[in-house]
């Protein structure tokens, strides 16, 4: 970078640090700020009737025409990610979206986002999924953590965090991972061996969403299903295969009127989707519970990990298929789509490479497997999984759905089972919250006390300050991802292991990947990467 860059940017990281932050609150003003929305949640109706605060239909936002010939002319369909910034500058940074039944509000700066966290109750719904809860019906299902509200959705959660969220119980799953890392790096070896450079490994996401679909599997159904081997197992294939479709249809099917149901084919391959994930899963469980019965009836202690959890818990054997299938829908994608943008970055980015190697070499050298005590010590790898999560956020936008109060936001009022839209992605990318924001700046995160250069780079943490509500990879409070310690570690383990034994680079020429939405953000396109080894 040459001096004149590096001067520019000083200048403007002087000018982002000198500006008057809502982070800068300290935690009593943002105590103090929920409780005077709570407060004014009480008078909200009366205030409303008297005209002082405006309602969802003074809200502006695109018309049905609009909104079309953006998604189908303008070839928005799959990049929704980027309809976000394009309909805040339109709009503002709360706007109304109507396209067929689905009628939301957007919210687009991590001040309306807060206010919208701090009024959703004690227990919180991110959004209705009539169409999910529509086949659970038809089929006799139990709704599961993502159709469950209210005291049933908590009591199933309150089963699961124990064994998830404490760091020392998911401790427990590091053999299981390095084991399945373990595998991952002989595969990638075997695919080198195959291409025609002897280095080449193609569409490298695939060969990690196997990966992530391995380690996964390996702690929920406590078994290996044999995803990296040279044989896919067949039933592995079809929950892959059924995970892909119902995550695109998803998108698709609530857009579309009922009587559409019997003219295409949408609604019908959705269904065989989830019949297909839940199949598998029950197939999967009900062998596991078998050897359980098995060990029992022969006197045998019975030792396992999450599965034995579950089984061993309140919920039901319902409850277990359905729980156990959407933990690992939400746990897959996570890992191999933030290992790809990592690994992806990497290898176009070789200084930051090399911190990252020189850090993960010094903590364990000579290729020594890091315990999960290690990771406290390398700030490094984990700003750079930060940093990829907030270019490429796994889930662009979340939602949040006022089902128990009315809710005010940037002096508009809301009516209750009015369905919030949070721009994760924008607020992520947004140059008044980071600095360069669409530049992989692994050292925006790290916190160093005196101004410095790392790879040529500013490094001092207090130059990036940023509002706390402006990256929330993970969510916050009690609707937060419940499997966040299990995937974080999947990620530090994968990465310092990959980074031990190869030096990755793109290959010559190669394109720019762009994301593009399926209801998650996935590389639009096969990301192929040169794997050299470090020997």
């Amino acid at each position: 970078m040459s001096s004149t860059a590096v001067s520019s940017r000083a200048l403007r990281l002087a000018a982002h640090r000198a500006r008057t932050l809502p982070a800068a609150r300290t935690g009593a003003e943002l105590r103090a700020c929920a409780d005077a929305a709570q407060r004014r949640n009480l008078n909200v109706h009366a205030t409303t009737v008297a005209g002082k605060l405006k309602t969802i239909d003074d809200l502006p936002g695109p018309s049905l025409s609009t909104n079309l010939y953006w998604m189908f002319v303008k070839g928005y369909a799959d990049k929704s990610h980027l309809l976000q910034g394009l309909q805040k500058s339109i709009y503002g940074p709360i706007w109304r979206t109507k396209f067929g039944p689905m009628d939301v509000v957007n919210v687009a700066t991590p001040e309306l986002i807060a206010e919208v966290i701090r009024q959703e109750g004690r227990y919180p719904i991110r959004a209705e999924l009539p169409h999910w809860k529509e086949h659970r019906d038809m089929r006799g299902y139990a709704y599961g953590l993502h159709v469950d509200t209210g005291p049933e959705w908590y009591r199933l959660r309150s089963v699961l965090n124990p064994k998830m969220l404490k760091l020392q119980e998911v401790s427990a799953y590091a053999p299981i991972i390095h084991e399945v890392v373990g595998d991952l790096l002989q595969r990638i070896k075997l695919l080198r061996s195959r291409s025609q450079d002897q280095v080449t490994v193609s569409d490298i996401t695939s060969e990690l969403y196997k990966f992530g679909f391995e380690g996964i599997s390996s702690i929920l159904f406590e078994t290996r299903l044999g995803c990296l081997q040279e044989e896919i197992p067949k039933d592995t294939l079809r929950f892959i295969s059924a995970t892909n479709d119902m995550l695109t249809l998803s998108m698709t099917v609530p857009l579309l009127p009922r009587w559409t149901r019997n003219i295409l084919p949408f609604w019908k391959r959705f269904i065989q989707a989830w019949d297909d994930l839940y199949d598998v899963a029950k197939i999967l469980i009900d062998r596991r519970m078998a050897q359980i019965e098995a060990q029992v009836s022969r006197g045998e202690p019975v030792e396992g990990m999450y599965l034995t959890h579950l089984l061993s818990s309140e919920l039901s054997r319902a409850e277990v298929y359905i729980t156990v299938m959407e933990l690992l829908l939400g746990g897959v994608d996570t890992t191999s789509n933030t290992l790809s943008w990592a690994l992806y970055h990497l290898a176009r980015d070789p200084k930051a490479q090399e911190q990252l190697y020189s850090e993960v070499n010094s903590v364990c050298p000579d290729r020594r497997e890091p315990t999960t005590d290690n990771l406290s010590q390398m700030p490094y790898m984990k700003a750079v999984i930060k940093e990829t999560l907030r270019l490429y956020p796994v889930v662009p936008g979340n939602g949040r759905f006022a089902s128990e109060n009315e809710v005010v936001v940037a002096n508009y009022w809301f009516p209750k089972k009015t369905q919030f839209h949070l721009c994760h992605y924008t607020t992520y990318h947004d140059e008044a919250e980071f600095v360069d924001a669409e530049l992989f700046i692994p050292e925006r995160w790290l916190r160093t006390r005196e101004p410095g250069s790392i790879c040529g780079r500013p490094s001092n943490t207090n130059y990036y300050r940023h509002h706390p509500y402006s990256f929330i990879p993970f969510g916050v409070g009690v609707r937060a991802c419940v499997g966040k310690r299990l995937a974080e570690m999947e990620l530090y383990f994968a990465l310092s292991r990959l980074i031990q034994h190869y030096e990755v680079q793109h290959e010559e020429g190669a394109p720019v990947i762009e994301p593009k939405t399926r209801t998650l953000l996935i590389p639009a396109k096969p990301i192929n990467l040169r794997f050299l080894s470090r020997d």
